[in-house]
């Protein structure tokens, strides 16, 4: 993998006919991912962007499968496992594993039956996937949909040999710089943030960053700037995502890439139901913003 570098998580277009995968919008999507956004690896059915969770098991694998063939040896392969049973989590493993994977992606769990977990819980439950899995392990780490994983845990999750990269979704400046050191730095694994993240992360030695597209598509010229030592340039692209996602993100992550990816004319349908979609004036005002960034500026 070269770095510092972009992991890069897929939206799941669904047919409003009936809800079903659409193939061909998330062929044109991995297309764009792969040749637009240089992504080094691509997490498929990773994170909760991905809207994974709509579908059933078989579902799931036939996502990961048809992906891993899109991309092919485009970019690198993540599949994500995550699953309270590690059962469960393993044969989605060894299934990433048939497909050429470079690496499986876990999210830190809650507690099933409630609660936050402690460190050895934590260190337990991954230590117990590391121990049978083909693949190295990438700790997913976004409180919320997972455990509230503090900076002690994460370094001793890390400290499992086979756990060889980190998606922090913090913004958490002193946090971040921190785990940089002690995690990057001291060799344990590879730390990857967040957009908003993106450039402070590269200047103090991170690895790179993690998100959906089209967000991508900044990162990239940004992570460009960076190995060109045009760090002026990079921090007016860096300003590109002071406002966007986060001034519109009230209706969840998912709503407002998926809305920017129909501006930028590769349209991947709504969220998956009941959760609304942008409005016509939201995607207008939404619209107005992402104009004064690079995503509708050459070069």
């Amino acid at each position: 993998m070269k770095l510092p570098g972009l992991i890069v998580a897929p939206l799941t277009p669904f047919k409003p006919s009936d809800l079903s995968v659409d193939w061909k919008a998330l062929e044109r999507e991995i297309d764009y991912i792969c040749n637009d956004c240089k992504a080094a690896m691509i997490s498929v059915s990773g994170v909760e962007t991905s809207e994974y969770h709509y579908l059933s098991f078989a579902d799931r694998k036939e996502l990961i499968k048809r992906t891993a063939e899109m991309i092919g040896t485009r970019s690198g392969l993540v599949v994500g496992i995550s699953h309270p049973n590690t059962k469960i989590a393993l044969e989605l493993a060894d299934l990433a594993a048939s497909l050429k994977a470079e690496a499986v992606q876990v999210l830190a769990p809650q507690r099933p039956y409630g609660g936050q977990p402690g460190t050895q819980e934590l260190v337990d439950y991954f230590g117990a996937i590391a121990d049978k899995s083909p693949l190295p392990l990438l700790l997913y780490l976004n409180p919320g949909p997972g455990a509230d994983v503090g900076p002690d845990a994460t370094i001793a999750i890390t400290k499992i040999p086979k756990v060889k990269y980190v998606k922090e979704s913090s913004r958490d400046l002193a946090r971040v710089s921190r785990l940089i050191v002690e995690i990057d730095q001291a060799g344990h694994a590879r730390y990857f943030t967040t957009m908003q993240m993106l450039l402070i992360t590269l200047m103090l030695g991170g690895s790179g960053a993690t998100m959906p597209p089209p967000a991508c598509y900044i990162a990239a010229k940004i992570i460009d700037a960076f190995n060109a030592k045009d760090f002026e340039k990079a921090a007016k692209l860096q300003l590109e995502f002071a406002l966007f996602p986060a001034k519109y993100q009230a209706k969840g992550l998912a709503p407002v890439m998926k809305a920017a990816m129909e501006l930028i004319d590769i349209p991947l349908g709504d969220p998956y139901p009941p959760f609304p979609a942008f409005t016509a004036e939201e995607k207008k005002a939404l619209g107005e913003e992402l104009k004064k960034t690079s995503l509708f500026r050459k070069g």
